[in-house]
């Protein structure tokens, strides 16, 4: 009898334990077609400060070929991006909003017009392009011991690999001694990459040494038309099934090869897929010939790029513009205040009431 209960006692263990794995294995899980939801899990600190961000504040594409989901929050919001958190206090976010609507309202009419929000959006962008240069001035140190204001690509190779987990002091020998360093195949492709990417950002003429803005237009292509057109190639290289250096719709919206396991993940796919032939068609497709060129790529991914702010301008008006006057009153940026600023204002009508 004891052994029985001690027995039973153990496989209600064992199942429970079973349980628990196939709980976070279902968390975790997520179909191979789910390419819209990326893993952001951040890296070790020493890594994110020498690798080159997927992700760039202020343009419409990832690295990757992804849209950027935020683009919206991140030309309006510029660098107070992170003030707006979803639990914070809504009262707080409020007045911010609010703050925010009388800036964008140059002429006090107490609208903002599809000019007014360009220049803002401008404004915004040029903030995201001075965090970048700040953060770069730290970035580079930190690959730029020596301080002499150069760094070979030896160097970076050094710092990247021991970031990786590799003994530095044993990298830094084998390179020194020109012997082979014992890399695994995923490591090297990045590295491959990576030097590719460094040798474009070497200035004219080439001597295989970054300086402090050049290795700025290397984590970040959008500070160099050069770096940005070089981005342009990779993500056309990536999405390019038959080589002609052109994207067809077929070819932006595919998703790669996989099972979609659930009906959650076969509706993620069927917006990610909605999403990008609606960008594709209305937006990317200057001269709507469905077909993408590289040059129609790089004026869409351009931040800088003042009719492109007046396009963006014009969309964020229209997803707002309740009484369709072309404008925006300070009313219909409250109400709408989640895709401005990712934030929801709660008690939306509560609020206004109190405040008009």
């Amino acid at each position: 009898m004891i052994l029985g209960k001690a027995l039973l006692i153990r496989l209600g263990s064992v199942y429970l334990a079973l349980l628990l794995i196939f709980l976070m294995m279902d968390v975790n899980a997520r179909p191979a077609n789910m390419s819209a939801h990326k893993d952001k899990s951040l890296n070790s600190k020493e890594e994110n400060e020498i690798l080159p961000p997927d992700h760039l504040n202020g343009l419409k594409m990832e690295m990757d070929g992804h849209l950027n989901k935020d683009f919206h929050q991140e030309v309006f919001l510029g660098k107070d991006l992170e003030e707006f958190e979803e639990d914070s206090e809504p009262r707080k976010n409020r007045k911010k909003l609010k703050d925010i609507f009388s800036k964008v309202d140059i002429n006090k009419d107490k609208s903002v017009s599809a000019k007014e929000m360009q220049r803002w959006i401008m404004e915004k962008t040029e903030e995201h392009f001075q965090e970048a240069v700040k953060e770069n001035k730290l970035n580079f140190r930190a690959v730029d011991p020596d301080g002499d204001g150069h760094v070979a690509w030896d160097e970076y190779r050094i710092k990247f690999l021991a970031s990786k987990g590799f003994n530095e002091k044993e990298v830094v020998e084998k390179i020194k001694n020109n012997e082979e360093l014992k890399i695994d195949e995923e490591t090297q492709e990045v590295l491959e990459n990576l030097k590719d990417r460094w040798f474009q950002a070497d200035n004219p003429p080439a001597d295989q040494l970054l300086n402090e803005e050049e290795f700025l237009s290397f984590l970040h292509p959008e500070h160099s038309r050069g770096m940005l057109k070089f981005m342009v190639k990779e993500i056309v290289r990536d999405l390019d099934q038959d080589g002609d250096k052109k994207l067809t719709l077929s070819e932006f919206i595919s998703l790669p090869v996989g099972t979609v396991e659930n009906q959650q993940a076969q509706d993620i796919d069927d917006d990610w897929v909605r999403e990008r032939r609606k960008e594709f068609q209305e937006v990317i497709d200057a001269n709507h010939d469905g077909i993408v060129t590289e040059e129609e790529l790089e004026e869409y991914m351009d931040p800088m790029n003042e009719y492109n702010a007046l396009n963006e301008a014009k969309q964020m008006i229209a997803v707002a513009d309740e009484n369709q006057n072309h404008s925006l009153e300070l009313v219909e940026i409250l109400k709408y205040s989640e895709y401005f600023t990712g934030s929801k204002l709660m008690d939306y009508a509560r609020n206004v009431h109190e405040e008009f």
